[in-house]
């Protein structure tokens, strides 16, 4: 099979590294099916699509709403480059999967909305599939409301009228969606189970989130959680998109 490709931001190297490994045990890849670029570190090379088998965005701790003049050259540059790759992602379908911070990439790409009005907290929170998150096969085997753990500052307020809302939560009635057949966003974290949002918390206990000072309070909170269903996603999407990926090699 060709590799997948996983675009990074997370400039700090424990979160960065917790990140990458999550994607290859629940996406079910050995090191040489997943290829990692950070883009925090260097710009983004050119990517021949034709090389893998789909897109990973992982989280990052930018948010795409924020105003303009007050994002950090670095961000500009990533969305920038990100932007210019969506524009040929999005025009060939090509298999794409971003998690949180694929919601501001692709959403914002395609014209949604992106505010703060529906943030969450950092916990788990329960996700239902909309009909049509039934009836998409990238959820197969997930129950109709499942547990996910969220935390990020922005989310789709409005989707464009040609996306497919696939999934919602009480707070926040965008946590997964779709564009055109192979194109998909989710607000929550498919790759995260407790260890690794415990990593995430001690990481960007400064970055806003919550007080510095509840940090080991949030890391209480949420280490009872039962979260199972999400990472299935991953494994839809790389099991999907690998048989995807040798049909257009062979073609």
């Amino acid at each position: 099979m060709k590799p997948f490709l996983l675009l990074a931001t997370r400039a700090e190297d424990g979160a960065a590294e917790e990140e990458y490994e999550s994607y290859l045990n629940f996406g079910g890849l050995a090191p040489h099916q997943l290829h990692r670029v950070r883009m925090e570190a260097a710009p983004l090379p050119a990517i021949d699509l034709a090389q893998y088998s789909g897109i990973i965005v992982g989280g990052s701790p930018f948010n795409s709403s924020d105003p303009e003049a007050g994002k950090s050259a670095l961000q500009l540059r990533v969305e920038k480059e990100l932007s210019a790759l969506l524009d040929t992602v999005v025009a060939e379908d090509f298999p794409f999967l971003g998690a949180c911070y694929g919601v501001g990439t692709l959403g914002r790409h395609q014209g949604a909305v992106v505010n703060r009005t529906y943030g969450e907290a950092i916990g788990a929170v329960p996700v239902t599939l909309t009909a049509e998150g039934r009836r998409d096969s990238l959820l197969d085997g997930l129950p109709d409301t499942f547990d996910a753990f969220v935390g990020h500052k922005e989310a789709v307020f409005t989707l464009p009228p040609h996306a497919v809302n696939l999934a919602g939560s009480p707070t926040c009635p965008v946590q997964m969606f779709r564009v055109r057949q192979n194109l998909y966003a989710t607000q929550f974290h498919p790759e995260l189970d407790v260890a690794g949002l415990l990593t995430r918390i001690s990481v960007y206990r400064n970055a806003g989130y919550f007080p510095p000072e509840e940090a080991e309070a949030v890391m209480d909170s949420v280490r009872p959680a039962r979260v199972t269903a999400p990472p299935l996603i991953l494994r839809n999407f790389t099991a999907r998109y690998a048989r995807y990926g040798a049909t257009r090699c062979s073609a």
